[in-house]
């Protein structure tokens, strides 16, 4: 196991009618730019159990919404101006991983000096950000406990992360009810999501941290066991919300640590949703068989772990064992709505050419946890998961 330092100073607050506690935690005399994506926190209620939460406190707040699924530098820029000019001194964001991505972002950039892409595409050091609430609506990024965002940018066609303890959420609010107004796209969306974040983390090579290994198994046979109930009607409150802690659970850092980490799956998915707009979990669910089969020989003993831990394949070969694990998470997407596949996700064939050199050009290579995936091996992912 490598050495590392685990620090996660977020505050969760976990359950039903905890929003009413989201003006507590903001401090006294803020004043917040209260930022979300459509609609749909108006139609559902939770637009107004959050205001009802602010005036309790008497917390002075603009609204801003907008925020879109891939959330685009040109909208959260008109935040950033937003919060400016109106002299905004709290960021509290209502709603998925995109609007909290987003959010991250605009914390940032309210006190950033200079052009502030270079936040994202030249990864620049942050002096200070505005400190950042979240109410979450939608489990599946676990962006609501890390430290990481990802933003597109619509006129040069890119989607880049970047990452800095400085946007650390000050507090998360997960109220399992917030969910039951989602659609099944949205659902699935979110359990493969969190699916294949744990997968990045842990089918890599053995690191001899068992413990680890058995949190991210943990995780996985959750999401496997609860997702019928998840996607059934009406909605299961219990299921929901272990949903919601799967998915904070997954991408917490905690599964992560002294581990080797892959990413790959991911790199190539934000290309694919740069190139076609796919929806975020459905380009990891395009990619991740090319990942498997390309790279299979490297991840042998851990794909062999996974059939057996998570799925339970103990008998036949090896092989036998792995192929069938691979078929059974393709056929587990699947059934909650995901397409499994470059082919089944409508990508064209063209795409692998075009990820790899995009990549490539960007500097965004080698990927893998070994750093031995480049252009050619980009291509052959892509080529693989079909």
């Amino acid at each position: 196991m490598d050495n590392f330092t685990y620090h996660n100073p977020v505050k969760l607050i976990f359950g039903k009618g905890q929003i009413a506690q989201v003006g507590r935690d903001i401090p006294k005399g803020s004043r917040v730019l209260f930022a979300f994506g459509g609609g749909s926190i108006k139609a559902n209620g939770i637009h107004a159990q959050v205001v009802a939460a602010l005036g309790q406190h008497s917390l002075t707040f603009v609204e801003f919404s907008g925020i879109e699924p891939n959330p685009r530098y040109e909208t959260l820029m008109k935040a950033v101006d937003l919060a400016r000019a109106e002299k905004l001194d709290f960021v509290l964001a209502v709603g998925g991983g995109s609007v909290v991505d987003g959010c991250k972002f605009i914390a940032a950039a309210i006190p950033f000096e200079g052009d502030c892409w270079d936040i994202v595409a030249k990864r620049a050091r942050l002096k200070s950000a505005v400190p950042l609430g979240v109410v979450l609506t939608l489990p599946a990024t676990g962006s609501e406990m890390n430290a990481f965002s990802v933003v597109s940018r619509e006129e040069t066609g890119e989607k880049l992360g970047f990452g800095s303890p400085a946007v650390m959420p000050r507090f998360s609010v997960l109220d399992p009810e917030s969910t039951y107004s989602l659609p099944a796209r949205q659902l699935g969306n979110g359990i493969v999501d969190a699916f294949v974040h744990v997968l990045e983390q842990y089918l890599t090579r053995p690191a001899d941290a068992p413990l680890q290994d058995r949190l991210a198994e943990a995780v996985l046979a959750t999401l496997v066991e609860i997702a019928p109930k998840v996607m059934a009607t009406p909605p299961d409150y219990q299921a929901r919300a272990n949903l919601m802690w799967c998915a904070t659970m997954a991408l917490n850092g905690l599964i992560g640590q002294g581990v080797p980490q892959d990413w790959s799956t991911h790199m190539i998915g934000h290309e694919l949703t740069a190139l076609y707009g796919i929806d975020h979990a459905r380009s990891l669910a395009a990619v991740w068989p090319g990942v498997v089969a390309v790279r299979r020989p490297v991840k042998r003993a851990k794909l062999a772990q996974f059939a057996a831990r998570v799925w339970g394949l103990t008998e036949g070969s090896e092989d036998t064992r792995i192929d069938l694990a691979v078929a059974r998470t393709r056929a587990f997407f699947e059934s909650v709505g995901v397409p499994a596949g470059t082919t089944a996700a409508g990508i064209p064939a063209e795409a692998a050419g075009l990820v790899a050199a995009r990549l490539s050009e960007r500097g965004g290579l080698p990927l893998g946890e070994d750093g031995a995936i480049g252009a050619a091996e980009v291509r052959a992912i892509l080529e693989a998961a079909a």
